[in-house]
């Protein structure tokens, strides 16, 4: 008979890894404030708060996204995740420290001098421009900083309520009633959630802290674009972090009809990503119309001007489009670790390219040429392999506070028997 793992004990080579990430990290902040933001010129100094806004916001948006993930499921009722919703759990503790970081680093940005990052932050710029006077209502420091400063709250308090009442049931089996009772409770707090969910990340909150990046251009379709570039390295790194555990011997209960339902989450919303990023394309190519093409001319360039992000642009869709659907189509892919294990790394690293491109084109842009640069990506990706070392760093020691299993779970049978 097997006896159940039910408390996560931090490896040596875990830790080492996840601090010597975090080490390497800070280690390449530190050169890109050497070479770049310690420099006189504001565009220089822009690179370096560049990379460091553009990797706390991916992270901050994909553990974001585990939280939603467990919010969403909830709402359906769906039992099967029970089994390791404590890995989520876990992960998206990350919430309000990343959160943190992206607040300090977006304060920064909009209250500071340099204002190549955030153009409508500067009151010049708003008075030159037409377009940032019709944004000021909503595109103003007060209003970005309270509505940054709520929603961030909002995540992390209303993330920590769920998670508490995740542990209430660990040490009180639950009557029927009471069963019934924390069933309904869940529901609301998910729902709550989600509501507040829909008013930031599904709508004003990728207008605010990235699509602002270029003010003079606007998209319909972007913050649930930028959703669902999240949403598919959320389900990457929960599926990332069971395999890990599963090879350490822990989540018994967990088998591969869970691993192969997040398969098919990372297939299906690759595809929806994919019909974002083509429409999103496609109706601002067919329509050609100068303030919206600006954006894809900045990635793409002109058929004599190619720009040098164009590569960048199309391995994006590459990794995060023709790999899944190659890969992830057949049945038994899913339920492979090393090959999910895979999958989950390049679609984690794919989609913070995508980021990495809304980010960079728009503020290595001169403002004289017209031109932009790429800079030497490698930097950044060190960074966010910091980023990383940290998620590594809470999950585990989140993982390590709290029972494995979520006892007496009303729904955790269903998740045990759950077949696909």
């Amino acid at each position: 008979m097997t006896t159940i793992k039910e408390q996560f004990v931090i490896q040596k080579r875990y830790s080492t890894w996840s601090m010597g990430l975090m080490a390497v990290g800070i280690l390449c902040l530190i050169i890109l404030f050497i070479t770049h933001g310690a420099k006189s010129d504001q565009r220089e100094q822009a690179r370096f708060w560049a990379s460091l806004l553009q990797n706390s916001l991916y992270f901050l948006l994909v553990t974001n996204a585990v939280m939603f993930f467990m919010c969403a499921t909830t709402l359906s009722w769906g039992g099967w995740q029970i089994t390791f919703r404590r890995v989520s759990e876990a992960i998206s503790v990350a919430v309000p420290v990343i959160g943190v970081i992206s607040i300090i680093v977006m304060l920064i940005l909009v209250f500071g001098s340099n204002h190549v990052i955030y153009a409508w932050a500067d009151p010049n710029n708003v008075k030159q421009s037409h377009d940032l006077q019709s944004k000021s209502p909503f595109l103003n420091k007060g209003f970005f900083t309270v509505w940054t400063l709520l929603i961030v709250s909002l995540w992390s308090l209303i993330g920590a309520r769920i998670r508490k009442l995740s542990r209430s049931t660990d040490d009180n089996p639950l009557t029927l009633d009471e069963g019934k009772r924390f069933t309904w409770t869940n529901t609301v707090w998910a729902a709550i959630y989600l509501v507040v969910f829909a008013l930031s990340v599904m709508s004003t909150i990728p207008w605010l802290w990235l699509m602002s990046i270029n003010a003079h251009w606007y998209s319909t379709m972007y913050s649930w674009y930028t959703w669902a570039s999240t949403f598919v390295p959320a389900c990457a790194l929960i599926a990332i972090f069971i395999i890990y555990l599963k090879n350490q011997g822990y989540l018994e209960l967990t088998n591969d009809e869970h691993l192969h339902d997040l398969g098919k989450f990372m297939f299906a919303f690759s595809i929806f990503w994919t019909y974002l990023w083509f429409s999103q394309y496609m109706l601002i190519w067919y329509s050609n119309q100068p303030e919206e093409t600006t954006y894809f001319i900045d990635r793409l360039g002109t058929s004599s001007n190619p720009s040098p992000y164009k590569g960048i642009f199309f391995l994006n869709l590459i990794i995060n489009f023709v790999a899944p659907i190659l890969i992830l189509m057949k049945r038994g892919s899913k339920r492979n670790w090393t090959t999910m294990t895979f999958m989950c790394v390049l679609l984690i690293f794919g989609h913070w390219l995508d980021f990495y491109q809304m980010v960079f084109p728009g503020v290595m842009k001169d403002p004289v040429t017209c031109q932009t640069r790429v800079p030497f990506m490698l930097l950044d990706f060190v960074v966010g392999l910091g980023f990383i070392g940290l998620i590594m760093f809470i999950t585990a020691r989140s993982l390590s506070r709290m029972p494995m299993i979520i006892k007496h779970h009303p729904f955790l049978k269903e998740s045990i028997i759950h077949h696909t």
